[in-house]
């Protein structure tokens, strides 16, 4: 049964208690409650008719909301995925450019992690004004507690501040070199979230920090995290990059030269790749590990 049905039925309701207090004197006295009763449960349809209302209005605006959000989702995906094009094309050219186009990817991805993250706030508010006015509809009218019957509260609890909210705070304040917020906001990022789309880019992020504060050590495991951990996600590549970087720096040439060629290997048409073969030529090293010769070979038998 709807709620318009259970409007009917209760008005009939109403109207046969009404016309048995006017015929009989034993319960005439009620006449005036029944009134009463009957003006409230008016004023409550009224109420949910105006609720229903407004609900209406919102859930279009939302949904309007959600197919622009997603528009500009697929338009800042093709900005990247030209750049990205533009930036193999221009991989003869001088490093400096080639770190510069990478910057500019790595912005324009961010944007991107922005408005997924935004487009995830809004779903998540469309499907809670689902559930609210589904309660709704189920029970109109909650009694209630009985007189003498103490309401009981339950005690607030602590909750964690939206998702995008944290992780936009920690992107801002980490772009502004406010490390020590933004390692705080990452942080509570990845332990509140830490199963989102976001929280590789979160451990990156907190891991880059380290590098850039060169604590390299540091910088190193926390790479490692994003590598093992977020393997699909969109900050594998860098992370890897990063990690070679942090051990060329700590004077692990070896082990940093592996990782590079490990990622050029592992994304041959990234743009972290094209970094990575940049920063092997200048250290006069080839892009690839080499195979032994075969004088070397039969030596070594």
């Amino acid at each position: 049964m709807n709620t318009i049905e259970r409007r009917h039925s209760l008005t009939i309701f109403l109207g046969l208690l009404l016309f048995a207090a006017a015929s009989s004197p034993a319960i005439a006295g009620t006449k005036e409650q029944l009134i009463q009763l009957q003006t409230q449960m008016q004023a409550l349809q009224d109420q949910m008719a105006r609720m229903q209302q407004s609900f209406d209005e919102r859930m279009g605006v939302m949904r309007n909301l959600v197919e622009q959000t997603t528009d500009s989702v697929n338009k800042m995906n093709g900005a990247v995925s030209t750049l990205d094009k533009s930036v193999h094309q221009q991989s003869g050219e001088s490093g400096g450019k080639v770190d510069q186009l990478s910057t500019q990817v790595q912005s324009l991805q961010d944007s991107v992690d922005e408005l997924k993250g935004r487009l995830a706030k809004v779903s998540k508010q469309l499907e809670d004004m689902q559930a609210a006015q589904q309660n709704l509809n189920a029970a109109p009218a909650a009694g209630a507690p009985a007189a003498g019957q103490p309401q009981t509260q339950a005690p607030p609890q602590a909750q964690a501040p939206p998702a995008d909210v944290l992780y936009n705070n920690g992107l801002r304040d980490y772009n502004a070199a406010r490390f020590d917020l933004a390692q705080q906001e990452f942080g509570d990022y990845i332990k509140f979230y830490s199963t989102t789309d976001l929280a590789g880019n979160a451990q990156f992020y907190l891991a880059d920090m380290q590098y850039r504060q060169g604590n390299y050590q540091q910088a190193v495991k926390d790479y490692d995290r994003v590598i093992e951990q977020y393997p699909g996600g969109n900050k594998a590549a860098a992370a890897q990059l990063k990690k070679g970087y942090a051990l060329i720096e700590l004077g692990q040439r070896d082990a940093g030269t592996k990782e590079l060629r490990s990622l050029i290997g592992r994304y041959p048409r990234s743009i972290e790749a094209t970094q990575a073969k940049d920063r092997l030529k200048k250290l006069g090293a080839a892009p690839t590990a080499s195979k032994p010769s075969a004088a070397r070979r039969i030596r070594t038998q």
